[in-house]
């Protein structure tokens, strides 16, 4: 069994990685900053049960001013950590994505430079590609239309730079719309299940009409555990769930799980949001194996189920 690093471990798609890590009987230093991008009881409950068990440690750090060296040697560094968020990306806020998205990884870098890391996995995003040729293929053109696709992008190309100089093999994975139980807040199909849970209204921004390539989360965790046991250093992989849904067909998902009214209204498009994203699963079923597993009408199904139960208490303790 390995010894293992990921940062980001108490967001989203991070605690979901260090469950299956631990449960596959790896040992897991966790590092997480708790920003408060959104409620940091969000993110201690999404770790919770990882510690209670003896082979994982949680550091509380900003990787931006973070030596990574003391908690080194490791088999595999995941490096999830990031400031998320398309629409926030923009103006003022443009601060904290540099800070987090891209100083922090070149701290990172630096001090996993010379060695202690067996193989970097890097996550990225799907937003690197920006309004560009669908399928995305990894080799097509990166032309991100956001700050945050730009920071991720500025990321990607220092992991490319330290590998070159020093830097540990390493593996870019990009996230193409990633939900499930313990999604963000912010994130529309989380903002969609509060919304009908509560009887209110929902946003929809557009018509409707534009598609993501939805992600599982379990999906997401496995492909970037296969880009840790493939021989696959140097590559960047798209990680989609198989194909390009709209956001009307997650509204009427919705609707079938929860057996409620689901009300829209409709605002403007977002400056930054891609009108279409679909990704090319060639290269990661080829070199790592990877077949998505959960389509949309059960994975809302499921993120429906988890936010009725300790989510949805979760959420009424936050208010009290």
């Amino acid at each position: 069994m390995g010894r293992v690093i990921v940062t980001g471990a108490a967001g989203f798609i991070g605690s979901h990685l260090v469950d299956r890590l631990l449960a596959d009987g790896h040992e897991v230093v966790g590092i997480d900053g708790f920003t408060p991008y959104y409620p940091s009881d969000i993110k201690r409950r999404n770790v919770a049960e990882a510690l209670a068990n003896p082979r994982f440690r949680l550091v509380t750090a900003d990787l931006a001013q973070l030596d990574l060296k003391p908690y080194l040697p490791a088999d595999a560094v995941f490096h999830l950590a990031a400031q998320a968020g398309v629409r926030s990306s923009w103006g003022r806020g443009f601060d904290g994505y540099v800070r987090h998205n891209v100083v922090a990884t070149q701290r990172l870098l630096e001090s996993l430079r010379g060695g202690g890391c067996g193989r970097l996995i890097f996550a990225s995003t799907s937003a690197v590609y920006g309004n560009g040729p669908l399928p995305a293929r990894e080799s097509g053109p990166l032309n991100p239309v956001s700050p945050y696709g730009v920071t991720k992008l500025a990321a990607e190309h220092l992991v490319r730079a330290y590998g070159q100089a020093g830097g540990p093999p390493y593996v870019i994975l990009r996230y193409f719309t990633v939900y499930g139980p313990r999604q963000r807040p912010d994130m529309a199909i989380a903002r969609f299940i509060a919304a009908v849970r509560a009887g209110r209204e929902l946003t929809v921004y557009g018509t409707g009409d534009q598609t993501r390539d939805f992600t599982f989360v379990s999906d997401a965790v496995e492909a970037t555990v296969l880009a840790w046991r493939q021989d696959a250093a140097g590559l960047a992989f798209n990680v989609g769930g198989g194909g390009a849904r709209s956001v009307n067909d997650v509204l009427e998902a919705l609707g079938r799980a929860s057996g409620l009214p689901v009300r829209v209204r409709r605002e403007p498009a977002q400056v930054g949001d891609a009108a279409a994203t679909l990704a090319d699963l060639t290269l990661a079923r080829t070199v790592l194996g990877f077949r998505p597993r959960v389509g949309l009408e059960e994975g809302i199904r499921r993120q429906w189920e988890w936010e009725g139960g300790k989510a949805g208490e979760h959420r009424l303790d936050l208010h009290r």
